[in-house]
């Protein structure tokens, strides 16, 4: 039957995420409009993000943290162009975000470039990483659900930098700091956050390689770190490339200071994987869905897919497949119960729900026997045509 109940907050999207439980418009009343970024009271503002960030994510206090431009497609970006050529390195995909890397990283032209790739719900063989090249690779797979599961198989006395696209994975997984070089990350997803803006933390090994080491191709203005090859540290002290929104970053403090009201990274990790146990415990009974990840270590606990497993979808054509999931999702919009949960374009035609640490498990409790009305729906319908 119908459910009759609908989740509070229906914002299921893998980005831009739910805004924290209990957000308003209003908690922007005090942002700094009008004012410039570069007086006292702006830079202190941006200075804080940057500290309440690198405080709730326990980030080494000999890392660099600054606020860049074009979210965290920025930040990977200006890592990559700044830092890699110097040695080899090893391109690890397994989504649509890190095949979008290996196309940029192709564009470099480098001489000595690895790409190791895995179908959507798998990794690639992370054995075969080699610790005397670059890595660059994302922590969660935010179009097909899969995570790594630890950073043990990033070595500890590596010579290479290990880069990571953590967007979707900060705030709600614990990153190894000493098996990392480069973190990048945005606001809109764990914190729910406003677009445009990027995160870029720099080990002291990643600083070193940006002093030692002159890419050969030019770099944009936005992506300059260096100047005279020395670091330009203004921009790891709130001193951003380009002006930043006032708003957008009055929102991010309200998410961080949320975040430590609900016990730090601890209280965010915790929020997440409990949204993700439900999911799973919904998922072990349905008969008509599974996880996309094989591997149940590498669930991701932001932005779980499932696959439809029922014969008559699968033997539709993958474009048919496509839009059954896609009426199935409309469905779903118009009751008002559920925004945004069919999986990206690129990915193999599934559900993809965003759990991540803004989301109240009540929510999640609500969406799921809509799941199962929709799809029943859908199932009617296609046994009627």
């Amino acid at each position: 039957m119908k459910p009759n109940r609908r989740p509070a907050n229906p914002c299921f999207s893998s980005g831009p995420c739910a805004k924290r439980p209990g957000w308003s418009p209003a908690v922007l009343g005090q942002a700094l409009v009008g004012r410039s970024h570069r007086s006292g009271a702006g830079l202190a503002r941006l200075v804080e993000v940057v500290d309440r960030s690198r405080a709730i994510l326990g980030i080494p206090a000999d890392w660099r943290v600054g606020i860049v431009a074009g979210s965290d497609t920025g930040a990977i970006e200006i890592a990559m162009w700044s830092l890699l050529g110097a040695r080899g390195v090893d391109m690890l995909a397994w989504e649509n975000f890190g095949e979008g890397w290996v196309a940029d990283v192709a564009h470099l032209k480098l001489d000595d470039v690895r790409v190791m790739r895995a179908p959507y719900g798998r990794l690639p063989d992370l054995a075969r990483v080699d610790p005397a090249r670059d890595i660059v690779f994302t922590w969660n797979g935010t179009t097909s659900g899969v995570r790594v599961p630890d950073g043990d198989w990033i070595a500890a006395d590596r010579e290479g930098l290990a880069i990571c696209d953590a967007t979707s994975a900060i705030f709600a997984m614990r990153l190894p700091w000493d098996r990392l070089d480069v973190a990048t990350w945005s606001w809109q997803k764990s914190l729910g956050g406003e677009a445009g803006h990027g995160m870029l933390a720099l080990s002291p090994r990643a600083v070193e390689r940006l002093e030692s080491y002159v890419p050969p191709w030019p770099l944009p203005k936005l992506f300059r770190l260096t100047a005279k090859d020395k670091l330009i540290e203004g921009v790891f002290r709130g001193e951003t490339i380009n002006t930043p929104s006032m708003l957008c970053v009055e929102d991010a403090l309200d998410s961080l200071k949320w975040a430590h009201s609900v016990g730090g990274l601890d209280g965010l990790i915790a929020r997440s994987e409990r949204n993700l146990g439900t999911l799973l415990s919904w998922v072990e009974k349905c008969p008509w869905a599974d996880p996309l990840a094989e591997d149940p270590a590498t669930i991701s606990c932001t932005s779980p897919q499932f696959k439809i497993t029922e014969p008559w979808f699968t033997a539709l054509s993958p474009e048919e497949r496509f839009q059954t999931v896609r009426a199935m999702t409309r469905r779903l919009e118009q009751e008002g119960a559920a925004y945004d949960i069919a999986s990206h374009r690129a990915s193999p035609p599934g559900l993809r729900i965003w759990s991540g640490p803004t989301v109240e498990t009540a929510d999640i409790e609500i969406l799921l026997p809509w799941l199962d009305w929709a799809w029943e729906e859908q199932r009617r319908i296609a046994k009627a045509a």
